[in-house]
């Protein structure tokens, strides 16, 4: 199994020794750096040239967690960088701004072990991994704004996007949060086509996350 680096960013000595301490019996998990606040942890994103997961608390001094994953997308994008975000908070506000910021999943601090575990190695394995609270609020933001949307609809008509079969088999199963490696198994099909199909699904609809993919597929009923 590959080699998972994980770099640890939070401002709590205490959190970052617990999850060291959490992974150490993990042959295929290496913490190989950590950060006390977000500046530090840009630092670090430099000098990455390997697959690294970072691991970040959402609440920290100099710069939030949600600001730091949004730099590592917006300006560090040809790095090969995952993000988690560990957070005590499940409010909507906090899941929604690390979606939109381009988190790859989204843990609370007292999830378990397996969980925890479970996250890393599905988005290091290019997934995305929200847990199962986190899960309930990115619906029910959903449902609420699909809820508003249904008054200013779209018909096919005024639908610019023009989607294949296969694109719309896709976007119904990212919408159901699964993995690449998830929705080629369901479709008996290879993860590289997946990911291409992905790819153009989100680059025709002109989107970046999942929750901007979910807003416009329920304001163009696709």
């Amino acid at each position: 199994m590959k080699m998972i680096n994980v770099v640890l960013v939070d401002d709590h000595v205490l959190v970052r020794d617990g999850i060291k301490a959490l992974l150490e019996d993990q042959n295929t998990i290496e913490v190989v750096n950590e950060a006390s606040n977000g500046m530090d942890a840009l630092e670090i994103v430099k000098s990455i040239i390997s697959d690294t997961v970072f691991i970040v608390d959402i609440r920290m001094p100099e710069m939030s967690g949600i600001e730091v994953v949004s730099t590592i997308n917006n300006s560090y994008g040809n790095k090969p960088i995952k993000t988690l975000m560990l957070s005590m908070h499940d409010s909507e506000e906090y899941v929604v701004k690390s979606i939109q910021a381009g988190a790859d999943g989204y843990l609370l601090k007292g999830s378990s072990k397996e969980e925890f575990l479970k996250a890393l190695q599905k988005i290091a394995e290019g997934g995305k991994y929200f847990s199962g609270d986190v899960s309930g609020v990115i619906m029910s933001n959903f449902v609420n704004r699909n809820a508003i949307a249904t008054s200013t609809k779209k018909d096919a008509s005024e639908n610019p996007f023009k989607l294949t079969k296969r694109e719309k088999q896709i976007l119904d199963l990212v919408l159901q949060l699964k993995n690449n490696k998830d929705i080629a198994e369901e479709l008996n099909i290879s993860k590289r086509t997946v990911e291409v199909h992905r790819f153009n699904l989100m680059k025709k609809l002109e989107v970046k996350n999942i929750l901007e993919l979910s807003h416009k597929a329920s304001a163009y009923n696709l």
